[in-house]
């Protein structure tokens, strides 16, 4: 082989970012933290916390805030060394908040630093705040103090947040994984929360759909039918104002360039064709179904969508519909009822069905790897994602990109919808 076609073979590697949202009381997503790792060599991720930050702002200037954090802040962790520095130099002052870890020394260099970027406009976050922490004489540069709920007591970290919560300076109740855990932290005094715990169905007794949703499941599942019928696809879709509005604006869109205005939804169907009706209904409907929960439920399902639709072609699955699993993934949390109950609406995959329901048993099947390996990378499990990799001749560098791609094509999905 050439010496240019073994260039053209070498597989650059690509960074990879995961997020953990931070929301208000009313589930809310006010920003995401950044959990940055650099694609050393094919096997692992390695990286200290300072180069792992360095290549993350360089990460948000060449993809952009917008796409990684969905227009929300971004909270960044900071070394002693880079507070020093000017490695925010390069980034918004209103788009990021600077996180001071625990083991730096609140000396008279860092006060004056902390200042310095609080008077510049940016964020200050102390982050891993315990009772006596060092770091007492940076509160009064703090927007944010962030408390590991599962590292200190209820009792101590609610003595805390009397203690510190302010206007100015809003806590956040770090690991934050079940809504048991929400409520006692909000009742303890904080007002911000990072953490899954949204993604939890709360009321796990109900046994039918809500009545608000019927007609989306319905239309969801009349999408995920092996033969789909466009005459029970145009009446469902009429039943429902806001996706007959979606799907109008969307194909009378600038972008589309159609010579003529769509002006039905019959219409509108026979445009897109069936392969692409039934994805447009898919994702669609999901955040129909959505706009009244957390966002980062939707976008996280149509970033699971979209990278699971991408790693398709270079892996085993049957005729499953990875789109489809990752998009359904979280429909227990967005419906805020068991999967179970949805699944029995839909026309399912069995293997889809299957790894749906074992998601919540911990039980695997044909489609585990590929599950799995999409919820290891959501979560910054470098180690997993390794393995699952390996597992499915899938390198680290491809991983990464698909996933930083997948966001941005859900960060564009969800910006159009607001519009």
């Amino acid at each position: 082989m050439s010496t240019q076609g073994q260039a053209a073979s070498i597989e650059i590697p690509s960074p990879c970012i995961a997020r953990q949202p931070i929301l208000t009381a009313e589930e809310n997503v006010i920003g995401y933290e950044l959990f940055f790792r650099e694609s050393a060599d094919k096997e692992r991720f390695t990286s200290d916390s300072e180069r792992a930050t360095s290549a993350t702002i360089h990460m948000l200037n060449f993809v952009g805030l917008g796409v990684l954090c969905d227009g929300r802040l971004a909270f960044i962790n900071c070394t002693h060394q880079m507070l020093l520095s000017d490695y925010f130099a390069l980034l918004s002052p209103h788009d990021v908040v600077i996180e001071i870890e625990e083991d730096v020394p609140a000396d008279q260099n860092v006060i004056q630093a902390c200042q310095r970027l609080k008077q510049a406009g940016y964020s200050i976050a102390l982050d891993n705040f315990v009772p006596g922490d060092k770091r007492a004489d940076l509160i009064p540069c703090a927007r944010f103090i962030k408390i590991d709920s599962a590292r200190v007591p209820l009792q101590e970290s609610s003595i805390l947040a009397r203690l510190y919560a302010t206007e100015q300076c809003r806590m956040i109740a770090k690991k934050v994984e079940t809504r048991d855990q929400f409520a006692k932290a909000g009742h303890g005094g904080f007002t911000r929360f990072q953490g899954y715990f949204f993604r939890r169905p709360e009321n796990l007794r109900v046994r039918h759909i809500p009545a608000q949703q019927a007609t989306n499941v319905r239309l969801l599942a009349a999408a995920s039918k092996p033969e789909v019928d466009f005459v029970e696809l145009e009446t469902l879709i009429k039943r429902e104002p806001s996706l007959c509005y979606r799907l109008l604006r969307h194909l009378n869109s600038p972008l589309l360039g159609l010579s003529s205005p769509v002006l039905s939804v019959r219409n509108a169907l026979t445009m897109l064709g069936e392969h692409e009706s039934v994805r447009w209904i898919r994702m669609a409907t999901t955040l129909v179904m959505g706009q009244d929960k957390s966002s980062d439920l939707v976008l996280s399902s149509l970033v699971r969508a979209r990278f699971c639709e991408c790693i398709s072609p270079k892996i085993e699955h049957g005729n499953s519909d990875l789109f489809l699993m990752g998009m359904l993934s979280l429909i227990d949390a967005i419906l805020a009822i068991p999967i179970g109950v949805v699944i029995e609406e839909l026309c399912l995959d069995p293997n889809i069905k299957a790894q749906l329901l074992s998601a919540k048993t911990g039980k695997k099947t044909p489609l585990s790897p590929v599950y799995d390996l999409m919820v290891a990378v959501e979560a910054g499990d470098w180690e997993l994602v390794a393995r699952i990799g390996k597992q499915l001749n899938l390198s680290l560098s491809f991983i990464a990109r698909t996933s930083n791609e997948a966001m941005r094509w859900a960060h564009e999905i969800t910006a159009a919808a607001r519009r």
